[in-house]
């Protein structure tokens, strides 16, 4: 390959690179104009124009990225799940004590959603009456989150403990209450961090050695 042409493969790549950079720099400030949005007003009240103008960019960018505003409310959703799950795991020190283990996991969860209390209350609320598209969201995060919890109970301190593995109808009993239960604390008013003590000790009597399959 020739200097010429290899300076304009070269060029070629940084352009190509550039307009990935710029794709994503967009779509992020476009989840992020529809966060701030719905912290504001809700997601029912919030609109394409909304997260545009928050986004400072244009309708035309937004549906060169999404469909419309549930495909983004979708995306945000699973971008802000994902990042919770790899918290979750980030925070849990698989060497402590099996009730340490969950005290960490709970209020690493708890400060996730009390980060963005809006969104988590959409989240829980809002989902459910959406299409196919967030149903099925719900359904996928609902399974990372089982997962995750039946890895983090399927350790070698856990088991001694007699604690794992623990099954799936225990995990969706503990997820649904600990949702449930942060709804209506949001909805009262409250902070979500005002649940982190009952939270952890209804997740250690429901994951605790008895209830072990």
């Amino acid at each position: 390959m020739t200097t010429v042409t290899t300076v304009r493969h070269r060029r070629k790549e940084e352009r190509a690179a550039a307009a990935s950079d710029d794709a994503g720099g967009f779509r992020r400030r476009l989840l992020d104009g529809l966060a701030a949005s719905i912290a504001e007003k809700g997601y029912r009240a919030t609109t394409v124009a909304d997260v545009v103008r928050r986004a400072r960019t244009s309708r035309r960018t937004f549906y060169e990225h999404f469909a419309g505003r549930e495909e983004c409310f979708v995306a945000l959703l699973t971008d802000s799940n994902a990042e919770m799950i790899r918290q979750i795991y980030a925070a849990v020190d698989q060497t402590a004590p099996w009730k340490n283990q969950v005290r960490q996991a709970v209020e690493t969860w708890i400060a996730c959603a009390e980060s963005e209390p809006a969104l988590t209350l959409s989240w829980i609320r809002d989902v459910p009456s959406l299409g196919d598209a967030a149903r099925r969201l719900q359904r996928e995060m609902m399974e990372a989150f089982v997962a995750m919890i039946q890895t983090l109970c399927d350790t070698g301190e856990l088991r001694a403990a007699g604690v794992g593995p623990v099954s799936r109808p225990i995990v969706v009993m503990l997820l649904g209450g600990l949702r449930e239960l942060t709804a209506t604390t949001v909805e009262d008013g409250g902070r979500i961090s005002d649940i982190t003590e009952v939270a952890v000790q209804a997740s250690i009597a429901l994951l605790g050695p008895h209830t072990a399959t």
